[in-house]
């Protein structure tokens, strides 16, 4: 047998009888008793109208042929005003025009023909209200989803203030930086290394790294040599070597690289840095060393296991030194190292994660410039601020004891700096020493 539409047992709808023969309406109440239905019983089109304005029904079965209002007028008239009730006729008689005037103007659901068939009368009103409460249902969720939509662009808003209030302290920080504005206009590197202590404020002071990582390149680059482009582009690869890693949250920040190396967001930073710095054109060398710095000599680094020469000597000399600051704040390991025991470290894995030749060179760099790069120099003094004077040259970058770069290092000193130096280091309660190259008098 076909199966039968059945209704909700919560939902009992109102089904609105029109005719002006008594007996119909008789036989109609008869066959309808038992339904799950209110019914409600009208003689006349006007009467029908009256009724529904104070009980709206959901479903109107009229007479097509009535002395006044005649069925196709009314179901007319209830499909103005009352656009959600299905609407029915019955009528005794072939009568096109009154049928085609029902269809459209009163958008009837179907028409009876009398005599009716009581089984079919009564699939047919379950099938036409099951019909409207599955569409009432559906006009119900499309209001959910308008709401549930209008909930979410909230919480998006509600998110945006989040990340807002989430930077304020680096848009805070980042007011402090009038003081070195003039001097970072025209040295793009000088400006990475004010983003990269920008970045660096998301950690604890125990496990920042990058201001150690970028002495330690300019030392390797000044014991050798190297030429100004491959030691600005590694100087700017020190910088910003972990900016890709500003998405992730604060345990991540501070989690060893070992118990993080099978993470695929872990392993995904060096890319995501270099797609956050290859759109500026300045940046673009050192954006390929930072994609290649976590690739190891034997091949089985990431992320796209370079071996050998294959890895840029930029990458592979930004990895040792990485690795060597990394290990002596808990960074890699969950223990720290002194400097001694993470050369030990990069020796062990000589041939499997770094290049044996510039390991060697590497050590040889530390021994000579680690305790203090730039007073390996003899014309570098460190002095307080009160020592300084008018024309000393910064040996190497001042930074506040927060980490935020104040000078960089070249720039000459005049009385008034030096005095706004004083003035800012009492308003941080702090104590800076200030390394400054003076030239050596000849006898």
């Amino acid at each position: 047998m076909e199966a039968q539409p059945t209704l909700s047992p919560t939902y009992r709808p109102t089904v609105l009888l029109v005719d002006d023969e008594e007996p119909i309406l008789n036989s109609l109440r008869r066959l309808l008793r038992g339904q799950p239905y209110d019914l409600l019983l009208a003689t006349s089109g006007e009467q029908a109208l009256a009724l529904m304005a104070e009980h709206p029904a959901d479903l109107v079965m009229s007479d097509a042929r009535m002395p006044g209002m005649d069925g196709a007028t009314l179901l007319a008239q209830v499909h103005q005003r009352h656009p959600a009730s299905v609407r029915i006729m019955l009528t005794g008689y072939a009568d096109p025009g009154a049928i085609i005037k029902a269809v459209n103007d009163g958008r009837i659901h179907r028409y009876i023909s009398k005599p009716w068939n009581d089984d079919e009368m009564l699939l047919t009103l379950r099938q036409a209200l099951e019909h409207q409460r599955i569409e009432r249902e559906r006009q119900s969720l499309e209001l959910l989803a308008r709401k549930q939509n209008a909930q979410l662009r909230l919480l998006n808003i509600n998110l945006e203030k989040r990340v807002a209030a989430r930077t304020a302290e680096l848009q805070q920080t980042a007011d402090m930086l009038d003081l070195a504005y003039e001097e970072l206009k025209h040295s793009y590197v000088t400006g990475t290394e004010v983003f990269s202590m920008l970045a660096n404020l998301r950690l604890p002071p125990a496990k920042q790294t990058n201001r150690q990582i970028i002495d330690l390149v300019r030392g390797y680059c000044q014991a050798h040599a190297l030429d100004e482009a491959t030691s600005r582009d590694l100087a700017m690869a020190a910088a910003l070597y972990n900016v890709g890693k500003l998405s992730w949250p604060d345990s991540m920040m501070v989690a060893p690289s070992d118990l993080l190396k099978h993470s695929e967001r872990y392993r995904d930073y060096p890319r995501q840095s270099e797609s956050l710095l290859m759109t500026l054109e300045p940046m673009k060398d050192a954006a390929r060393l930072i994609l290649h710095h976590q690739e190891h000599w034997d091949g089985s680094g990431f992320p796209d296991r370079l071996k050998g020469e294959c890895i840029p000597f930029g990458a592979r000399l930004l990895k040792l030194v990485v690795d060597f600051v990394e290990l002596q704040r808990g960074l890699v390991l969950e223990r720290q190292m002194n400097s001694d025991e993470a050369l030990l470290y990069l020796r062990k894995y000589s041939g499997r994660l770094y290049d044996p030749a510039l390991l060697e060179d590497f050590v040889i760099v530390c021994a000579t410039f680690v305790n203090d790069l730039s007073l390996a120099d003899p014309e570098v003094q460190a002095c307080t601020t009160h020592e300084l004077a008018a024309g000393m040259v910064l040996a190497r970058n001042l930074n506040a004891d927060n980490g935020m770069l104040l000078l960089n290092a070249g720039k000459v000193l005049s009385a008034a700096l030096v005095e706004k130096l004083i003035a800012f280091e009492a308003m941080e309660h702090g104590q800076y020493t200030v390394f400054v190259k003076v030239p050596q008098v000849s006898a």
